[in-house]
């Protein structure tokens, strides 16, 4: 079992920066692989980034790329999520993700590859 419990969000400006947290308890976190996804109101889940175990593999949606990074330390157990220029749209609720995989350089873009759950963390981002 994998308890995520994210921490960071809030209120910012456009042009700002957050940085999310997802703190993850057990000792399998080293082997699981880690994603970030959000969520609108009245929109479908949307993948953010995602990580693999070794830290080797990082994929990113098409909306944040190249304005959010993600990364993890394995020794605290937690992954992180850098946004800059954020900008209205970002205006969501986050959530972690993780699953326990085999393959150290595995990290997974759809929702249904991810067995454990946040509950979630509300970005706002004003205009």
């Amino acid at each position: 079992q994998v308890q995520l419990v994210e921490s960071g969000g809030g209120l910012v400006q456009a042009g700002g920066s957050l940085r999310l947290s997802c703190a993850a308890s057990g000792r399998t976190f080293s082997r699981c692989a880690m994603g970030w996804f959000r969520q609108a109101p009245g929109k479908e889940r949307e993948f953010v980034a995602a990580i693999s175990w070794s830290g080797g593999t990082l994929y990113y949606g098409d909306s944040v790329k190249d304005r959010f990074t993600i990364s993890r330390d394995n020794a605290k157990n937690t992954v992180y999520l850098q946004m800059n220029s954020l900008k209205p749209e970002d205006t969501a609720v986050y959530y972690c993700a993780a699953v326990m995989v085999s393959y150290s350089d595995y990290a997974g873009r759809l929702a249904h590859e991810y067995d454990y759950w946040g509950q979630g963390t509300q970005v706002t981002v004003s205009s």
